[in-house]
């Protein structure tokens, strides 16, 4: 775990200099375009290149030098950053300047987190799987915390050009702590083998077809699927959710992401001390359900007492069906074929996180919350719940996103090859011997 935890600091440091500019960002372009549709297309394009770029980096993982993947990724990132400030000094920084940059990184922030969890395996030992899960969960909600309270704070003193500048400095740890690491990598000798006698389109699909002939996996995408549209969908709401009910109040705002920062964390920390279910489908479908739930709350609630305790909670169990999918996918797959398959896995549901924001921006802005005003045709069903006001459509869509997560965490024990995939399906040791 040494080696692992020396790459988690660097990346817990990158992470909260990179959230600051998210948050200053997304202020920014609420502040211009108070559109709920123009911060979706900023996630659509952030994900659109990621699918593209997938089927390749699943190759590419699987033959190239895991650790020389992750610099390349920081070093795009840093570049990326660097546009954006220089844009922005110069008065020149426009929205869909925005859409590009995010397009750009997305092709080598793909590569460089496939081979970040490709090497995860081969950091830690198996037992140790979910807790690694559990501790990269934490980098992002860590994040999460400090980072709306430092950007809240800083932004109105040091601007946007000084956020971009703790941002370069924290890819500088990064990049140094990576750099400073030794990443074993597979042995790639089977993979030589099969790679010779393959054709360009079965290397491109090798990663879907070993799922397809598992069921139980099938079943995994399948279940994680349906559950990350409607996530999906709710994340790109909730920033102009809050926004809206809070009169575009970027501190409500701050508090209430850093609630769900120390849910997140708490949660993480809580679950590397524990390790999780013994079975760990359990903690998927157990997550699903609970992270529904609050989130169904924290679209009711109309006051930042209730969103902060709700957005909380909702956060609290989301390392826990995170880190037990993953710990499921590391058990299963051998870490030479890993690149491949997360890389299919990862595709499947980059193209669900594409969708969601195609979907949620127009809905908000042109039908749900037209449909919610005095006159609307949804304000004589559901005024008396969700008011009539600036963003009572946008909440009215997020619960419905919300129910539709806490029904797939139920229904999923109904399917024995989701319920028993660790039980019908071996570990990739076990197979070799």
């Amino acid at each position: 775990m040494r080696t692992f935890t020396l790459i988690w600091i660097g990346q817990m440091a990158s992470t909260i200099g990179s959230y600051m500019t998210v948050f200053a960002l997304t202020v920014w372009v609420w502040d211009v375009t108070e559109s709920a549709t123009t911060l979706a297309l900023i996630s659509f394009f952030s994900q659109l290149p990621r699918i593209l770029a997938m089927a390749i980096a699943g190759i590419i993982v699987d033959r190239l030098n895991r650790k020389h993947l992750m610099l390349l990724g920081d070093t795009a990132a840093v570049f990326c950053t660097l546009i954006i400030g220089w844009l922005y000094v110069g008065d020149r920084l426009q929205v869909w300047h925005l859409y590009a940059v995010v397009a750009a990184y997305g092709c080598f922030g793909s590569l460089q987190t496939l081979a970040y969890s490709a090497s995860i395996a081969m950091l830690v030992s198996k037992q140790h799987y979910t807790r690694a899960e559990s501790m990269v969960a934490a980098v992002s909600y860590t994040g999460a915390i400090i980072s709306p309270l430092l950007a809240g704070s800083l932004y109105p003193i040091i601007g946007l050009t000084g956020i971009i500048l703790i941002d370069l400095t924290t890819f500088a740890i990064a990049f140094i702590t990576l750099f400073a690491a030794r990443i074993p990598q597979p042995n790639r000798q089977q993979n030589v083998i099969i790679n010779s006698k393959e054709t360009l389109w079965q290397k491109l699909t090798f990663g879907f077809r070993y799922i397809l002939h598992r069921p139980s996996l099938v079943a995994m995408v399948i279940a994680f699927s349906l559950f990350a549209l409607p996530s999906d969908i709710n994340r790109v709401l909730y920033n102009p959710l809050i926004l809206a009910r809070s009169g575009g109040d970027a501190q409500i705002l701050g508090s209430v992401t850093t609630a769900a920062g120390v849910g997140g964390v708490l949660g993480a920390v809580i679950l590397s001390v524990w390790g999780g279910f013994h079975r760990r489908i359990h903690g998927m479908l157990l997550g699903f359900t609970a992270t529904g739930l609050f989130k169904v709350i924290l679209g009711l609630g109309q006051t930042q007492t209730v969103w902060i305790a709700a957005h909380f909670f909702a956060t609290l169990p989301i390392p826990l069906f995170y880190s037990s999918s993953n710990a499921i996918w590391y058990a299963k797959v051998p870490p030479d074929f890993q690149g491949r398959v997360l890389a299919a896995d990862q595709m499947i549901g980059l193209i669900v996180g594409a969708i969601a924001p195609l979907i949620a921006g127009p809905l908000a802005d042109y039908v749900f919350e037209p449909a919610m005003q005095p006159q609307g045709s949804l304000a004589p069903l559901f005024g008396s719940i969700f008011g009539t006001t600036t963003g009572s459509g946008i909440a009215l869509l997020y619960v419905i996103t919300a129910i539709l997560m806490l029904a797939v965490g139920i229904s999923g024990y109904a399917f024995r090859p989701l319920r028993e995939v660790e039980i019908l399906l071996p570990d990739y040791e076990e197979v070799k011997n």
